[in-house]
């Protein structure tokens, strides 16, 4: 179990609010963590174990993104208004907000998508950067995902074969071969934790940036970020960086190598019993590694 909050509340972000917790005291001069959580749109939720960082002294800060969990929902809204720049500014804004003007910055998924996307600009605050379970583009994470499907039964693929070509992938048949997907390369703690289940619960409820930016799934990545790369702008990033990944993780090494090739400050931990949560399937290491890795960059 995640440390309870130290205190939450919202600020506001243009006409919006963006929600957020902290874990700790941001006035007691460690350098906080901010968490980015993945997606788009799966809300802080799944990420709450690494609140429990906060016990050696360093303040944790989780929020939740625009457009999901407990920020501002806007299930009208478009591709147009769903881009990367939104979520710049909106992490600028929170950290403005907070008065949090040094931090270390942890992102997940589609956050250490952002966060890599915030180091490239070279931010003055930004001590040390943690890459988890992130692809430095979209092609080679769709190419990979194909080629991790290939490897599920026959009947799981030709379900999903099926309902994708008669554009019926809100099928209960459909959804069921998705989660032998998950099963494998998402999370393998079977059944899900809670606060897993929160996050997709969540992105159920509001589907809005995840089909949006994404696609119904995982391994359907047919949305506005589906031609998004960062490789030709890795090696601007000049803070001391961290990747992390699974050994089963929808995250391949194919899709994490250009992080470590093309950042100078690196290095790179692979979770030998993960898929694509290590937070949650090896929380006591992953805890360990990250919290090492921020107390040699504070």
């Amino acid at each position: 179990m995640a440390l309870d909050a130290s205190h939450a509340g919202t600020v506001p972000f243009g006409s919006h609010e963006t929600w957020y917790r902290v874990t700790g005291d941001l006035d007691g001069g460690a350098i906080p963590l901010v968490v980015l959580h993945g997606g788009p749109g799966a809300a802080h939720d799944y990420l709450l174990n690494l609140a429990n960082l906060a016990a050696a002294g360093r303040p944790v800060i989780h929020y939740d993104q625009v457009g999901c969990g407990r920020s501002t929902h806007l299930r009208g809204r478009g591709a147009d208004f769903w881009t990367v720049q939104l979520f710049l500014d909106e992490l600028a804004n929170l950290l403005d907000a907070l008065c949090v003007d040094r931090y270390h910055l942890l992102g997940q998924s589609w956050g250490g998508m952002l966060a890599a996307e915030h180091a490239v600009n070279r931010p003055a605050g930004l001590a040390s950067l943690v890459i988890s379970n992130s692809p430095a583009s979209m092609d080679l994470w769709v190419a990979e995902a194909k080629r991790l499907r290939r490897d599920l039964p026959a009947g799981v693929r030709e379900t999903l074969d099926r309902h994708e070509a008669d554009n019926t992938t809100d099928d209960p048949a459909y959804v069921e071969a998705t989660q032998v997907f998950y099963d494998r390369h998402v999370c393998r703690v079977i059944p899900n934790p809670p606060e897993v289940l929160a996050s997709m619960a969540q992105v159920a409820d509001d589907p809005t940036v995840y089909q949006t930016m994404n696609g119904p799934n995982e391994f359907l990545c047919i949305g506005s970020l589906r031609t998004w790369s960062i490789i030709d702008r890795l090696d601007r990033i000049d803070a001391p960086t961290l990747l992390a990944s699974g050994h089963f993780d929808e995250a391949t090494p194919a899709v994490v190598q250009p992080f470590f090739d093309r950042i100078d400050d690196v290095r790179w931990e692979i979770f030998q019993h993960s898929s694509h949560m290590p937070f949650i399937e090896e929380t006591e290491r992953y805890l360990e590694v990250v919290g090492d890795f921020l107390a040699q960059h504070d």
